[in-house]
């Protein structure tokens, strides 16, 4: 069964890129926020990646057209979720709300909807443990920004059944993705890993921000360093998958460092905020 149809639940900054991505690669897609506000402004990001695209000469006008046709937003569940051939969650990193939700999108779609996860270090088995059909659930770990990174992870737990995870396999190629194939497992752990490491570091005055990001990017060929790949995700974010990976695998490594919680406490999560470790204009 290919995918004709996609659900996005959540319109903030990796929802509205999954969105995006699916409708440029021929999918209807429907985008869903319980906040209406949120929702026009991720259906607005969307519309202005794509005119960038085509000022770059990256997106002819013919698909951005085309693609701006196929999204609608919705702020009702139900109504969002009709006729899905997949829906993909992407709402904050909490086990709790993620399970409540697909307990409830499972009463409003097919039994061979496949429910899609785009958490970065949740049990997908505990995920899929709130849904009947269990099978049909699996982990699709994309990464910011959507529109631009190649990566997407596929994580299948000991139940997802094999055909559900062919069909996302294809899904993610047709949207010109690499994908990888992981066991379910605490994930983001090297990221996350390297992420505090850095944090650490500058607190102790080893270097600047700057200076640890160019050491990973020119000594180790990184495309970005860890810091300021820390803003672009959000330090909250970090921090929680930090504080889940401490506890499930049993390592201080993860543990977010004081500095981290200082910023968060006062509002300073990255690019989202305008300050994190570094000043973000628009």
């Amino acid at each position: 069964m290919t995918i004709q149809h996609v659900t996005v639940i959540g319109a903030g900054t990796m929802g509205h890129g999954i969105a995006q991505i699916s409708a440029m690669s021929g999918q209807q897609v429907r985008l869903y926020d319980v906040d209406g506000d949120v929702l026009e402004a991720g259906l607005g990001r969307i519309r202005r990646n794509l005119d960038k695209g085509v000022a770059r000469g990256k997106v002819s006008a013919d698909l951005r057209d085309a693609s701006l046709d196929r999204i609608s937003g919705a702020t009702d569940l139900a109504e969002a979720c009709a006729d899905a051939d997949v829906v993909v969650e992407a709402v904050p990193e909490r086990l709790k709300l993620k399970q409540d939700l697909f307990a409830t999108i499972a009463t409003h779609v097919r039994p061979d909807c496949v429910l899609a996860t785009n958490t970065s270090s949740l049990s997908i088995a505990r995920i899929a443990s709130a849904v009947d059909h269990p099978e049909r659930v699996i982990g699709t770990h994309f990464f910011n920004p959507v529109h631009i990174m190649k990566l997407l992870e596929l994580v299948h737990h000991a139940g997802t059944a094999p055909d559900v995870l062919q069909r996302i396999q294809a899904w993610g190629q047709g949207m010109g993705k690499e994908c990888i194939v992981v066991r379910d497992s605490p994930g983001s752990r090297l990221g996350i890993c390297l992420g505090m490491e850095a944090i650490r570091m500058l607190d102790q005055g080893v270097a600047s921000a700057q200076d640890i990001d160019k050491a990973m990017v020119l000594g180790y060929r990184h495309p970005i360093g860890p810091l300021r790949l820390s803003d672009l995700v959000g330090l909250d974010v970090r921090m929680s998958i930090g504080e889940y990976l401490a506890v499930e695998l049993h390592n201080d490594a993860f543990k977010p460092p004081a500095l981290m919680r200082e910023m968060v406490a006062r509002g300073d999560l990255g690019q989202k905020t305008g300050q994190g470790f570094y000043r973000w204009t628009d």
